[in-house]
């Protein structure tokens, strides 16, 4: 059985310069399939809107939403380090709604920290739910609740300008009190970088080989997910094929009745209602 990570195995992982693996839930079942295996982080992401909710952004996704996947999720992995997602709006406001929502996302699901988008303009927020005692997590480069201000779901940090920005965004968010950073859609030589200049680890997601550790979503990696393919994703198994080749198998064998044969029926004898 692995042993679970805490906040303080990020930094520490970091300083021994040992790399570890994020992937997503957001349901019992697939958590519980992750914590099986090796990986030693789960996001319940609100990128559950688009996966698990038929919606074209995450923006929809309401803090209600949060609580429910991520609850299931904490039950289904109780061996892996698990963040939840602060959802658009749930922390934008104010710092007092940012630490009520944080809190409740903590108290009411048991994850072991909050995710939140946004670099040195969250600065303070980040102090504010840090402050009372809740690791957070950040998130910089695509950021997908403000993908539209950022031109779309495209690469971040492309020019010497906007690069130096991601940098400062993450020495900021990280005197603030972040353990931890995603960092999406980036070129190579920007992780590199933002990776040296930082004392906690970056968790790259299409940010190249150079950072700490790297972070796929689960029903990417393996297929599950048709809808839409980022070019730095790697499909490992392409288990929405078998899934689709199982249940055309299925219905197979129920339309010319070699299923359910007496292995999968409840064969006790009835009187009057024999089977044969």
């Amino acid at each position: 059985m692995k042993r679970k990570m805490s906040v303080l195995d990020f930094k520490k992982y970091k300083t021994e310069g040992k790399k570890f693996a994020y992937a997503t839930a957001y349901d019992y079942t697939t958590a519980s399939i992750v914590n099986e295996s090796d990986v030693e982080v789960i996001l319940c992401g609100d990128s559950l809107g688009m996966i698990m909710l038929g919606y074209s952004s995450t923006t929809p996704v309401t803090m209600d939403d949060m609580v429910h996947h991520t609850r299931a999720v904490v039950k289904g992995a109780p061996h892996t380090f698990v963040v939840g997602d602060m959802p658009f709006g749930s922390y934008q406001v104010s710092k007092e709604q940012a630490i009520e929502n944080a809190a409740r996302l903590i108290k009411e699901t048991g994850c072991d920290c909050v995710k939140l988008e946004g670099g040195v303009e969250m600065a303070e927020i980040i102090a504010a739910i840090v402050n009372v005692g809740i690791p957070v997590m950040g998130h910089l480069g695509l950021t997908p609740q403000t993908a539209t201000s950022l031109g779309g779901f495209k690469v971040q940090g492309g020019t010497p300008k906007s690069a130096k920005k991601l940098i400062e965004d993450a020495k900021t968010i990280t005197e603030a009190g972040v353990f931890s950073i995603v960092l999406e859609c980036v070129p190579s030589g920007v992780a590199k970088a933002m990776t040296a200049a930082v004392d906690v680890p970056i968790l790259g997601i299409g940010a190249g080989p150079y950072v700490d550790c790297q972070v796929l979503l689960t029903h990417d990696l393996l297929g599950m997910y048709g809808d839409f393919r980022p070019k730095f994703v790697k499909v490992y198994k392409n288990i929405r094929k078998e899934m689709v080749e199982g249940l055309n198998a299925f219905r197979q064998e129920a339309l010319d009745g070699t299923f359910p044969t007496k292995e999968f029926s409840f064969n006790a004898k009835v009187e009057g209602f024999e089977t044969e």
